[in-house]
């Protein structure tokens, strides 16, 4: 018997477990490891958008009965990543072994939560500096200080995420190695409360993203800074920045082990293929293996001196299609729960033509988040920006705005910083 079945949607029931669709599940709400059809629905949603998916027949609590039009041919299986396929699933429990993890739920709303994330990262954003200011002049890091600074951003991640990304997004530092510690430490405590990891474990990311690029600050700034492609020599150089910042965290004698080991392995791949000791597989520690994913994208979604921005859809694909090369697959697709296809701060057009950036619910509505809207049809600015739910219309007749696309952060010049909600 075979385990994955190909149905078409209108032979579907609720109880049947599925495991592939009949399109990329980055273009779908769905969560990309499958799920049970637990209601009308996702029914509902799943003959909206595909025509056939596959059902894991051992996964599902429906008999294979009913699969009247199930293919029976074996090289129809559900299509996946090779890679990922070949290997059994890793569940995150045992990612994270000796690690007590719980459940998240929103404590609170975007329009409650959004004046104590500004309070949280305008401290963070003064208090970084200063840290970094003082390390730069060759004096020793003030941990208990940073320590101290990211508790109200984790306490505001924690109880609901959008509103801290949001922030983060709209704020722009002059530095980018100071904007992309901030960053970073955003998407990696998002990450770990998806994972569940205990509030503790959420601090010790945020502190290990701020500080994995701290040794930069002992590099040559002009090469940090440069537009062209560095030669060998200056590449080392630039690499180097891991063992600097080890040293800097040895001198002020920081002792959590797991911001320890996103400094040192931050650069490290799942393959083998990263460096400063070319570590693979289950050699990276589960933190260092969370600080890749979050530094690699938003490097890549960021705008640096010697590469353009790209759209954070095109980040979140380019992710997906590296699992378990660069990244592990388990935790790429954790992420990608995380922040969804289009996060806080993401600038789309509209199928109407406007032009707005991602407010909230880009989590539990993929595809159907809130959208301040910016410009309009024509590309020229809005006298008075507008909110917009994408889920309001959603079915009817007459039709709703949807996103047409996501666009890259510098779009139409569209300057995030002085949005004003």
């Amino acid at each position: 018997m075979l385990k994955s079945l190909k149905i078409s949607t209108v032979d579907l029931d609720i109880g049947m477990y599925v495991s592939g669709l009949d399109r990329p599940w980055l273009e779908t709400p769905f969560y990309t490891q499958g799920f049970l059809i637990e209601g009308p629905e996702d029914l509902d949603r799943l003959r909206e958008y595909c025509e056939f998916v596959f059902v894991d027949s051992y996964r599902s609590r429906k008999k294979a009965a009913p699969l009247r039009r199930s293919a029976q041919n074996p090289s129809e299986a559900a299509p996946s990543n090779k890679r990922v396929k070949d290997r059994p699933r890793i569940p995150i429990a045992h990612i994270f072994a000796g690690r007590e993890l719980k459940s998240y739920a929103d404590d609170s709303g975007w329009e409650e939560e959004h004046p104590r994330a500004q309070l949280a990262m305008n401290t963070l954003i003064g208090d970084i500096d200063d840290i970094f200011d003082h390390v730069s002049q060759g004096e020793k890091l003030n941990i208990v200080k940073l320590r101290k600074s990211v508790e109200p951003v984790v306490d505001s991640i924690s109880r609901n995420p959008d509103a801290c990304l949001w922030v983060t997004r709209l704020k722009k530092h002059d530095q980018y190695t100071y904007q992309h510690s901030l960053s970073a430490a955003m998407w990696s405590v998002s990450l770990g409360r998806q994972l569940g990891l205990q509030r503790h474990d959420l601090r010790s990311l945020a502190m290990g993203c701020m500080l994995m690029d701290i040794g930069k600050l002992r590099v040559e700034p002009s090469l940090l800074q440069a537009e062209r492609e560095l030669n060998n020599e200056e590449a080392a150089e630039v690499a180097a920045h891991v063992g600097h910042g080890m040293e800097i965290l040895q001198e002020c004698g920081i002792l959590n082990q797991d911001v320890i080991d996103m400094v040192a392995h931050h650069h490290e791949r799942y393959d083998g293929s990263g460096y400063p000791n070319g570590l693979a597989g289950d050699e990276i520690p589960p933190f260092a293996r969370i600080a890749s994913i979050v530094d690699t994208y938003d490097a890549i979604t960021s705008l640096r001196a010697h590469a353009k921005a790209i759209a954070p859809s095109e980040a979140i694909k380019l992710l997906y299609n590296s699992r378990d090369e660069d990244f592990q697959a388990e935790l790429v697709e954790a992420f990608i729960q995380a922040i969804g296809i289009y996060p806080a701060g993401t600038l789309v057009e509209l199928s109407s033509g406007e032009v707005g950036v991602v407010v909230a619910e880009y989590r539990t509505r993929r595809l159907r988040p809130k959208v301040m809207v910016l410009l309009d049809a024509n590309k020229n600015a809005l006298r008075q920006s507008k909110l917009v739910d994408l889920q309001e219309g959603e079915g009817k007749a007459t039709g709703s705005l949807s996103i047409k696309k996501s666009l890259e952060p510098d779009a139409y010049d569209i300057d995030l910083s002085r949005v004003v909600f």
